[in-house]
């Protein structure tokens, strides 16, 4: 019984640990490119730096998100309560 309890709570924090971060990095997106948008819009000769530090920007958010997701996996299959 023990043991379907923790393996019940480790899915339970990997989804929300999933869901979370992939909410985060989707609003992180969305400011970057209504950002970059706004930026065109005020100053459209400055169009490939702001595109350049777009993709960055936008680049290093989802691998935030992967690096969240991959921590989640982690302490999903290497739990050392679950036996």
């Amino acid at each position: 019984m023990e043991n379907a309890i923790m393996v019940a709570a480790a899915l339970i924090g990997t989804g929300l640990t999933a869901g979370l971060a992939a909410i985060g990095a989707a609003l992180g997106d969305a400011l970057v490119t209504s950002r970059f948008i706004e930026g065109i819009t005020r100053q459209p000769e400055a169009k490939n730096t702001l595109f350049t530090n777009t993709l960055i920007s936008v680049g290093l958010i989802e691998a935030m998100c992967i690096i969240a997701i991959v921590i989640a996996f982690i302490m999903l299959f290497a739990n050392p309560l679950i036996k």
